[in-house]
């Protein structure tokens, strides 16, 4: 299987009974998880659907958020999980004082796991903790973009250079959510065994399985037609998930099959652009734009195609809604910006280059319509996967498990 083959190159973590103490012994690890804020970004969402679903399998988590932006949607989700949550009295732009606060609280509560969700950037957490007994150092490359904050050219340059020596000398383990994160991090070193892996996001496929919604009235709702076929993008409406691109493919599908429409669920930026292009196809009528939804397996469950046309450079670093869209039963239509990682073998999926046009998607997209992907099947080969929630807790227990602790 391929997700099985990649997490051998990935060097998967070795297996831990969910209900073992994450140490081997009586005590939990107290980690340290700094973050930007929790809210719903990516990072902290799968940060926090871990450890509720730690909690449900009786696996005593000791985690605590350093947020370094200040107070977040889901603090009180996380306190009412056993989680600490403490926001840093300085900003990171704030170099020195950020650096003393995050030293001082460091210092002061003796933890076992630092574990940094910044990439690049996570050196300054490293170096926050330098010579302190901490037992593990852990980067966490959740993106390949290499961001160093900090606006200038020149800056960017010197910094990526000098954090990427720092997060690779001090840190225990250099922790990716896919293949092309780690190598882009790692910029053409090889790979250390057990030292840089693969921890692919624990994914949870209940809301997208038992999604079931009536297809009729979920069609009525958006004012389509009751044998409307819905391309859904779902995503943030930015620049680099190419949310307009999706309208032109979407207006080419619509000239083949005037009952092809499209639904967009998601904010950001491109909003008004992607209204605009519609409106300027003149396919305004069958492109629905939701904003924000809280609702997407039901969203998933009652559309046909799921379209992501990711620029091709830089890779996304890990497609959650792709994986969650295979578990919905929906065809895919991928650019060649998205990484082969999250495609389960049942996948029903035609990667393109965004230079092939418009035209030519919509082609791929009609092509896969007489070929109706299988929930059980996707269900099936997603539980085998590292994507499976039981071996991504498995995985991050072994990932936070240290041989002695520092204060035992």
């Amino acid at each position: 299987m391929l997700l099985e083959s990649r997490s051998a190159v990935g060097q998967a973590a070795p297996a831990v009974a969910p209900r073992d103490t994450p140490t081997g012994g009586s005590a939990r690890p107290r980690v340290l998880h700094v973050v930007a804020s929790l809210d719903r970004t990516a990072v902290e969402t799968w940060l926090l659907r871990m450890l509720g679903y730690a909690n449900k399998s009786n696996v005593p988590l000791d985690w605590t958020f350093y947020c370094i932006e200040g107070a977040g949607a889901f603090d009180e989700r996380a306190r009412a999980l056993g989680a600490k949550v403490v926001l840093s009295p300085a900003r990171i732009g704030d170099k020195r004082a950020f650096l003393q606060a995050l030293r001082a609280h460091l210092s002061g509560h003796r933890y076992h796991v630092l574990h940094c969700h910044h990439d690049l950037a996570s050196a300054v957490y490293l170096l926050a903790g330098w010579r302190l007994p901490i037992g593990r150092r852990i980067v966490h490359v959740h993106n390949a973009d290499e961001s160093v904050l900090t606006p200038s050219a020149i800056k960017q340059v010197l910094f990526r250079s000098m954090f990427r020596r720092i997060c690779l000398t001090f840190a225990d383990r250099i922790a990716a959510n896919s293949n092309h994160c780690l190598d882009t991090f790692l910029a053409g070193r090889p790979r250390r065994p057990g030292i840089d892996i693969i921890h692919y996001y624990g994914i949870d496929p209940e809301p997208l399985t038992d999604a079931k919604p009536d297809r009729v009235a979920f069609r009525r709702q958006l004012g389509f037609t009751d044998d409307a076929k819905i391309v859904l993008f779902a995503g943030r409406v930015v620049p680099e998930k190419n949310p307009v691109f999706a309208v032109d493919v979407i207006a080419s599908m619509r000239r083949m099959d005037p009952s092809v429409v499209g639904v967009f669920a998601g904010a950001g930026s491109l909003e008004q652009a992607v209204q605009r292009r519609a409106t300027a196809l003149g396919v305004d009528a069958g492109v629905k734009c939701l904003g924000w939804r809280s609702d997407i397996p039901e969203l998933m469950a009652g559309s046909d195609w799921f379209i992501l046309p990711h620029p091709e450079h830089p890779l996304e670093g890990f497609g959650i809604a792709v994986v969650e869209a295979q578990l919905a039963g929906l065809r895919l239509l991928l650019s060649l910006g998205i990484a082969d990682d999250p495609l389960l073998p049942t996948a029903s999926a035609r990667r393109l280059s965004l230079g092939l046009g418009a035209e030519a998607w919509a082609e791929a997209a009609m092509a896969l319509w007489s070929s109706p992907p299988s929930r059980e099947a996707a269900l099936e080969a997603f539980l085998q996967s590292p994507m499976a929630m039981d071996h991504a807790l498995r995985g991050l227990i072994a990932l936070h498990d240290v041989e002695s602790n520092p204060d035992a």
